[in-house]
């Protein structure tokens, strides 16, 4: 292949050197920063300069396309000749086809079916440093076969940032020829691919901050920026925003400018819409732009820069059972890299909506899919490839233990792996198809149910809910039937084809979640029977009685008209644990099988719906529910049609409400489907009840008098002061330990009024460590006798005893005694004769010296009566008044 006259880009006096680097090594890293034509004129060089065909993964189908098409216009050709393409649905690729650019998941697709990549000499890893799950993917398969199959094979990655170290670690590792994990780790340490810098031939930009006012919505501080920057420069505008409806409602607010083409550019777009966003237009652009166009894709003519400071990454919540897209801030890598598209043709501006001081704020690099995305898919690639742990493969970042054994949970309740996680032939049909797994597992065992057709045209729907412009599925579906967007019409035909050929799909799988039924309820309950449709093994095409059955014709495809409820099926098939019943009447909240709670937006149409199929939702940062975007209208047949794995019988008894309620429930996840009282429930579940009770509302439930507090003060006291072997008996300890001291009173309780009756002092005696107890009364006494000849009670609630006493009755007193053997001495608290308290002291003969006489010349005003003498150690203890008080003998 003679390669023509190139353009004078920043990579082309180091093509020669790249060619020969990645001839001699076989693998390479580039860094080179948007705009240097990596992404072009280095796919052309490799070609030229060796045999086989060059394979480019993109992470994009919008890149893909627009890289393939500007090769061929390099070489004056048309797309599918020297140079084309392939992306899911679309293929241009001919007999003399040198250079193909697929996106990152086809060719993990192809790496499958054909791991030797037959005819491919070079492969070529763009944009590397976005660190996309299917990218992550395909370096490790690729580094994997490379180091068994083919050795031959030259892989060059390429990476807009210069943190490529650990990429050329692994791609050393490869060329070290390594054969296992702890070979491939070592060799990491000890080599690394050459690493080629290009660098870029950018304008300086200047960066202003505009930070959003009071309650302003992100579109509108976006378009506020745009106003600021077409009044301030020459040129185009490239507007970075999350996604797609922010684009559209921001493409709203600008639609009355003049003399200016408001443009939108996203990986959604028919590829006219795209090609018009990437050409110069005849007027001034506003380009409003996804991620798509920060680094892989060039926008001609730009010379300004509007940054949200936003990106829509895939998170999996497990613990909600919510993933999908979420908005996060950007990167300050990101932020860069957006700014210089500023910078590319000449001197230009850019305008970042945050504050400049919470731009030292951001994350250096965005975090890489594998650790943040739902990796569903990922696990049935890897089940594909033979390591469904994903053990024995170089990972740039190795996939969450958690994440990936959840993802294989669930590939297991589809039937695409097996007991020993190994891939079965519903699992390999399911990953053929393309889709997400849930969406495969739709497809297939919707086509029985509904037909071919109708299955795919929902699957397409759910699979890029953007086609929807309202929450109403149903209503959606009924939409692109009559509008037929091109874009949709594509996919579904296409999918179409693929489930009509596939016949390993032999019978619908138990649905996901079925090995999880009911966990959250399986503490104080016992499962009865597992309430399934006698016709759950059997494919859903076949009738059952009461159902509304379609006619399916020979084809596949239906033969009547659509039913209501298939765009409610073909969710619950996808995602049987979003099935949702509403909480109460007139609630706009629902309640999903899998537990967690989402809500209807307001005019979303089905209001009135008792049960929803949620085919999405999502929860903003900081709420406790999530927020339904597409959704149809269920009934609960319908939801033991589509989940009959998820319904379970049992007797649930437990602590609720403060008291035992033990009855009988259905649920189908957990949604209450039916339930009634049992009359004699379990007795072991009736104890585990009364104990769920204790822990939820503590020991004030059994009968406690002040014996049997004074006596668990004592006990604590004893604890605190001497240790072992007196017993601790907080609130912890006796809850951690209720067997030890109130085994015998749970074995017979069976509701709250029985533990009323239960005597906690008779209780807690059965703690009395023997034969220590014995000293009980000598080393924590209830009741101290006193010079008076009173036995007063002492108080051990607090740190140390206190002993209240009216002061008369401890005259002649100077040394009280002390507990615990002498390690605990006795705080007195001294009262009056009308029991108020006068004095506090630790110390009796420091305050009969130093305080009493302060407190005697109050006492002698307030009860005259009394005997208040100048020195009580003189006078014997009374109780009563003056005239019977006597000195005390010497």
């Amino acid at each position: 292949m003679k390669l023509p006259e190139l353009p004078d880009l920043p990579v082309r006096p180091a093509l020669e050197r790249i060619t020969a680097t990645l001839a001699d090594r076989g693998v390479a890293v580039l860094v080179a920063p948007p705009g240097t034509g990596k992404t072009t004129l280095v796919p052309l060089a490799l070609a030229a300069g060796s045999s086989g065909r060059v394979v480019v993964a993109e992470p994009r189908r919008l890149a893909a396309r627009a890289a393939a098409a500007r090769m061929a216009a390099l070489l004056g050709e048309r797309v599918g000749e020297t140079v084309g393409y392939a992306v899911r649905g679309d293929r241009k690729v001919g007999p003399r086809t040198r250079i193909e650019v697929v996106t990152s998941g086809l060719l993990v697709r192809r790496l499958q079916s054909d791991p030797e990549l037959a005819g491919v000499g070079t492969v070529v890893l763009d944009e590397c440093h976005e660190r996309h799950l299917d990218a992550d993917l395909l370096l490790a398969l690729l580094l994997d076969a490379r180091s068994g199959l083919r050795p031959d094979l030259r892989v060059l990655a390429t990476s807009a940032t210069v943190a490529a170290d650990r990429l050329a670690q692994l791609l050393g590792a490869g060329e070290a020829g390594s054969t296992g994990p702890v070979d491939r780790e070592l060799s990491v340490e000890s080599s690394r691919a050459p690493v080629l810098e290009v660098h870029g031939r950018t304008y300086p930009v200047q960066v202003d901050y505009l930070p959003a006012l009071p309650r302003e919505r992100i579109e509108a501080q976006v378009a506020r920026a745009t106003r600021s920057a077409l009044a301030a420069i020459d040129g185009d505008v490239l507007v970075f925003l999350p996604g797609v409806g922010e684009i559209n409602r921001t493409a709203g607010l600008l639609r009355d400018l003049d003399d200016v083409d408001v443009v939108p550019l996203h990986g959604r777009l028919a590829g006219a819409a795209q090609d018009l966003a990437l050409r110069p237009g005849a007027r001034r652009r506003v380009v409003l732009s996804t991620a798509v166009a920060e680094s892989s894709l060039t926008v001609p003519g730009v010379r300004a820069v509007v940054d949200s400071g936003l990106a829509r990454v895939s998170r999996v919540d497990h613990r909600r059972g919510l993933s999908g897209l979420a908005t996060v801030r950007v990167s300050a890598a990101v932020a860069e890299q957006r700014t210089g598209r500023a910078g590319r043709e000449a001197p230009g501006r850019a305008w970042r909506c945050w504050p400049e001081y919470e731009h030292q704020t951001l994350p250096a690099y965005p975090e890489p899919e594998i650790r943040t995305a739902e990796l569903t898919r990922l696990a049935l690639e890897l089940a594909c490839w033979g390591t469904p742990d994903g053990t024995g493969l170089a990972w740039w970042d190795a996939p969450p233990e958690g994440g990936l054994a959840a993802a294989r949970s669930i590939l297991r309740a589809l039937g695409a792996l097996d007991v020993l996680d190994h891939i079965t032939p519903r699992g390999k049909a399911m990953a053929d198809l393309g889709l997400h797994p849930r969406l495969a597992r739709a497809l297939l065992d919707g086509k029985a149910r509904v037909g071919a057709k109708a299955a795919a045209e929902m699957v397409v729907l759910m699979d890029d809910d953007s086609l929807a412009h309202t929450v109403d599925a149903a209503a959606a579906l009924r939409a692109l039937r009559t509008e037929r967007p091109p874009r949709w019409s594509r996919e579904v035909q296409r999918l179409t084809r693929l489930v009509t050929s596939t016949t390993t799909a032999d019978k619908p799988a138990r649905p996901p979640g079925a090995a999880q039924a009911g966990a959250s309820a399986r503490v104080g309950r016992r499962d009865r029977s597992s309430v399934a449709d006698p016709k759950a093994e059997a494919p859903l095409g076949a009738g059952s009685p009461g159902r509304r059955d379609r006619v399916v014709g020979e084809s596949g495809n239906e033969s009547s008209d659509y039913g209501t409820d298939t765009a409610a099926l073909l969710i619950a098939l996808a995602q049987p644990e979003r099935l949702a019943r509403r909480r109460s009447s007139g609630s706009s909240t629902y309640l999903m099988a899998g537990g967690t709670a989402v809500t209807l937006p307001p005019g979303s149409g089905l209001a009135a719906a008792e049960w929803l199929a949620v085919a999405i939702a999502d929860r903003d940062p900081g709420r406790a529910e999530g927020r339904i975007r597409l959704a149809a209208v269920a009934d609960e047949e319908l939801a033991r049609e589509a989940a009959p794995g998820l319904v379970v019988v049992a007797d649930e008894v437990r602590w609720d409400g403060g008291d035992v309620v033990a009855r009988r429930v259905e649920r189908l996840g957990a949604i209450v489907l039916s339930e009634r009282a049992l009359r004699n429930p379990d007795k072991a579940l009736m104890e585990h009840a009364v104990r769920q009770g204790l822990q939820t509302e503590g020991l004030d439930l059994l009968r406690w008098n002040d014996d049997s507090r004074s006596l668990r003060q004592r006990l604590d006291f004893l604890h605190r002061t001497l240790g072992e072997p007196w017993p601790a008996v907080d609130d912890n300890a006796l809850l951690t330990d209720l067997d030890s001291w109130l085994g015998p009173e749970l074995s017979t309780a069976r509701r709250r009024a029985d533990l009323a009756r239960v005597d906690a002092g008779s209780a807690l005696r059965r703690l009395l460590p023997w034969p220590a107890a014995a000293r009980l009364d000598e080393l924590a006494p209830e009741r101290l006798e006193v010079p008076s000849g009173s036995r007063v009670r002492l108080d051990y609630s607090a740190d140390q005893p206190v002993l209240a006493v009216k002061v008369q009755e401890i005259f002649g007193w100077t040394d009280p005694p002390t507990l615990a053997d002498g390690r605990a001495p006795i705080l007195l608290h001294l009262l009056s004769p009308a029991q108020r308290p006068v004095a506090v002291t630790a110390d009796l003969a420091s305050f009969w010296k130093n305080g009493w006489s302060q407190v005697r010349a109050d006492l002698r005003g307030r009860y005259p009566k009394h005997a208040w003498p100048e020195d009580p150690t003189t006078i014997s203890a009374h109780r009563g008044t003056a005239r019977r008080a006597t000195n005390r003998p010497i």
